[in-house]
C-alpha cells in the first residue's frame, strides 16, 4: 500500500525525532489494559443509566444523555474521573509500553487528548535525562481559561528536552470543567478553537505546522481524531506539511475479504491526507520504535536487524 510506513519513511520519522521536530499524540489505545476504552466506558454507562438509543458504544452521545438526563452538565466528567481514579499508571519498565517509548525520546513537546497524567509519569520515570514535565491544559472554555497557565507563570518558558511540555487538548483529571466529553463539548471545542486560534499557545501552533505528528491511540471512526484533523492540521499549507504517522489497529473477523475492504478504505482515506500508516497495536509500535531509535543512533540501519 502506498502510504503504508516503510524504510524511507522510518528514516524521515527519526531524522525529525533527532532534531526535536516530531510531535507525538496520544489517544485512548494508548492506554489499553491499563484504562477501559471510550466504548467499554460508554456500554457500561448505557447499561447503567439505561440510555435507550442503539449507538450504545458512541462515548459523547452516551456521555451527553447522561448530563441532559440528570440536567447537569458536569456529572458524566465527573464520573469518568471517579471512574478513572486510583487505577495503577502502566509498568513504565516494559519494553513496549507506548508512553514510556515515547518519553526516552529527545522531544519537546507531547500532545494527548487523554486525561490521565500517564504521560508526564512516563517523562518523570525516564532516568537518562531526567525530565521535569510541564502539564497544561487547552483553554477551550472561559472555565478551562480560569487554569493557572505555565505561559502566564513563565512568560519566557521554552519546551525543551529537560522540561517538556504535556498538553492537554482535551482537558485533564485535575480540572473537570476542561474535560471535551459530550457532543456539545466536541462542537464547543471545535467552534471555539476555529473562532480564536489564540487558544492554543504559539508553542502549540507551531508543533502542528512545524513538526512531524505522530498519532498513537486512535481510530479513524474517532470523533478526537477527526476533529484533530479537520479542525487544527488540515490547515496546514500542503507545501509546508511534514511526514504524519498513525499507528492503526489491522482490521479483524472471521470475513478476510471484508477486512480487506477495511483496510483499503482506511489506507485510501490517510492516503488523501497524506499520512503514512503503521499497521498494529501501540505496544508493536513502542516496541519497534525503541529497536529502530536505538539502531539509529548508534549509526547501525534503521531496518529491523
Amino acid at each position: 500500500m502506498p502510504n503504508a510506513m516503510d524504510e524511507n519513511s522510518w528514516l524521515v520519522l527519526l531524522r525529525r525525532i533527532q532534531d526535536g521536530k516530531c510531535t507525538p499524540f496520544l489517544g485512548a489505545g494508548a492506554c489499553y489494559g491499563v484504562l477501559p476504552l471510550g466504548g467499554d466506558v460508554a456500554r457500561q454507562w448505557s447499561q447503567q443509566f439505561d440510555y435507550p438509543l442503539e449507538d450504545n458504544y458512541d462515548l459523547a452521545r452516551v456521555a451527553q444523555f447522561l448530563a441532559v438526563k440528570h440536567d447537569d452538565a458536569m456529572f458524566p466528567k465527573e464520573e469518568i474521573i471517579r471512574l478513572f481514579s486510583g487505577i495503577a499508571p502502566p509498568v513504565f519498565t516494559e519494553a513496549d509500553e507506548p508512553h514510556a517509548a515515547l518519553a526516552s525520546l529527545p522531544l519537546p513537546i507531547y500532545m494527548t487528548t487523554n486525561y490521565d497524567d500517564f504521560m508526564a509519569r512516563a517523562l518523570q520515570a525516564n532516568p537518562n535525562p531526567v525530565k521535569t514535565p510541564v502539564r497544561e491544559i487547552c483553554h477551550w472554555n472561559r472555565m478551562a481559561a480560569d487554569h493557572p497557565c505555565i505561559f502566564q507563570r513563565e512568560p519566557d518558558y521554552q519546551p525543551t528536552v529537560q522540561r517538556p511540555l504535556v498538553f492537554h487538548l482535551h482537558g485533564y483529571d485535575l480540572s473537570p470543567e476542561s474535560l471535551v466529553l459530550t457532543e456539545d463539548d466536541y462542537l464547543d471545542f471545535l467552534v471555539n478553537i476555529s473562532r480564536n486560534q489564540q487558544m492554543l499557545p504559539h508553542q502549540i501552533q507551531r508543533a502542528f505546522t512545524g513538526t512531524s505528528l505522530l498519532f498513537i491511540g486512535y481510530r479513524l471512526e474517532d470523533w478526537t481524531f477527526r476533529v484533530l484533523f479537520r479542525g487544527l492540521v488540515s490547515a496546514t499549507e500542503a507545501s509546508l506539511r511534514r511526514i504524519s504517522v498513525t499507528v492503526q489497529l489491522p482490521p479483524s473477523g472471521a470475513d478476510v475479504a471484508a477486512q480487506e475492504a477495511i483496510k483499503d478504505y482506511r489506507s485510501a482515506y490517510f492516503d488523501r491526507i497524506d499520512v503514512k500508516v503503521y499497521w498494529g497495536t501501540a505496544r508493536q509500535f513502542a516496541a519497534e520504535l525503541r529497536e529502530r531509535w536505538s539502531r539509529f543512533n548508534h549509526g547501525l540501519a534503521v531496518g529491523r536487524p
